[in-house]
């Protein structure tokens, strides 16, 4: 077992690879109560279309990630929350764009709830009953997450953005690609992306990593996995384009919600100069737009936001842009007030005093987020999967540079990759 130490954090990160390739990290944090754990499995609704190791392309539904993601949890004695619920524990799932996570958080029996969420991501159960039972399950969400103007306006920017790209689908799928979902491909998808060489335990909180690591080694031991391999994920080329520069639909909303941003060239996906290239897209777009900025004060000034106003920065295999915006009483002029304003930076550069003051807001919320157990296993499967180091955080924002800042932002904003997603009100 491999000990890490973070001197500046105050923070020691135990490590070990099982022999089936399983990367196992356990953070202790001495005083505690709770304790956090993910099940991590690099497969995220993006891996519509790939190569299993030694095998032929596969070309499955979009959302089978999401639906394998719901099914996981059913057994033949029963639903496993209610097993992690009688050890009392809250479990829970997701999938994103290119990981699901399998999760839990309790204050006793640590080990038999490690036991329990390893055992059960590790023991699929699939009939053609239990699958056609699911359909109907996730069609219902996915019609229900078509009346959310929040979902609607998120996803209509991501469709305006990628032409070819899969991240563009929605995460659940349609309707019609669920319903072509069967078990059998629910089983081809396991069997490639939920091998242990594709996956990652993380526990943060008051764990014992000795014991913890023993219990790990013991349960895996006890199991048989075929040899692992790379996994080829395929994605038809991307241009640099946007598919439609202006999306509006109408949906019963009091103000119009209004999301815009701009699509770019992916760059490295992994390792630190990835992390790096992260890192700084998110101070430019913070320095700029964040609660503390100029623009922002003027904005709310002039009862063009409210507090939903926000910005992020997306970025993963083959893909990479921000989004912008917030409800608003005029779609058009905050588009045009925050693009000018953007544009303008792009030529002028940050002055270096925001710079400084957002660089070191940020390393300060990094830091509240250490005593944040859940954060923490959240940012650091993250960081992990793409090649980097969630403690390190910190040294690379030291790195950056006023001059880093501008020139990924000429870099990013840009007319012709821009596009714009409107919610307006009206019916359905």
């Amino acid at each position: 077992m491999e000990q890490l130490n973070y001197p500046k954090l105050q923070e020691t990160l135990w490590h070990e690879k099982m022999e089936n390739g399983l990367e196992v990290y356990l953070l202790p944090k001495p005083g505690f109560a709770k304790t956090f754990a993910t099940f991590t499995t690099k497969y995220g609704s993006i891996d519509n279309r790939f190569r299993p190791p030694g095998g032929e392309t596969i070309r499955v539904p979009d959302g089978i990630a999401h639906f394998l993601e719901h099914k996981m949890f059913e057994e033949p004695e029963g639903d496993v929350f209610s097993t992690f619920a009688a050890q009392g524990a809250s479990a829970n799932a997701f999938t994103s764009f290119d990981r699901t996570v399998y999760l839990f958080s309790a204050t006793r029996q640590i080990p038999e709830n490690l036991t329990t969420l390893i055992d059960f991501v590790q023991n699929p159960y699939f009939t053609d009953e239990n699958v056609e039972k699911e359909k109907g399950i996730i069609i219902q969400e996915i019609d229900m997450y078509r009346d959310n103007p929040d979902w609607r306006v998120y996803f209509g920017l991501i469709e305006a953005l990628y032409v070819n790209h899969p991240v563009h689908i929605d995460i659940a799928g349609t309707a019609g690609s669920v319903r072509s979902i069967t078990k059998e491909m629910l089983y081809d998808c396991y069997r490639t992306f939920y091998h242990p060489s594709n996956m990652m335990l993380f526990a943060v909180g008051g764990v014992d990593p000795e014991a913890v690591m023993d219990l790990v080694r013991r349960n895996q031991a006890a199991k048989s996995f075929p040899p692992g391999g790379e996994i080829e994920r395929i994605f038809d080329e991307e241009p640099l384009q946007v598919r439609n520069p202006r999306m509006s639909i109408e949906l019963p909303v009091s103000l119009p919600k209004c999301l815009f941003g701009f699509k770019e060239a992916p760059g490295p996906v992994r390792g630190e100069e990835a992390i790096k290239r992260e890192l700084a897209s998110k101070l430019m777009l913070e320095a700029l737009l964040g609660p503390s900025s100029e623009l922002y004060q003027s904005l709310y000034d002039d009862n063009l936001i409210s507090d939903s106003f926000g910005q992020e920065y997306n970025t993963g295999p083959g893909f990479a842009f921000s989004v912008i915006g917030g409800e608003t009483r005029d779609p058009e002029e905050l588009q045009n007030r925050v693009c000018g304003a953007l544009y303008e930076a792009a030529e002028r550069g940050i002055d270096p005093g925001v710079f400084e003051r957002t660089r070191r807001k940020r390393i300060g919320t990094f830091l509240r987020m250490m005593n944040n157990p859940e954060a923490i296993a959240g940012e650091f499967t993250r960081y992990r999967h793409k090649g980097g180091d969630l403690f390190r955080i910190v040294e690379l924002y030291e790195t950056l540079q006023a001059e880093d800042i501008d020139s990924r932002l000429r870099e990013h904003v840009s007319p012709e990759r821009l596009a714009v997603s409107v919610v307006r009100s009206g019916t359905a």
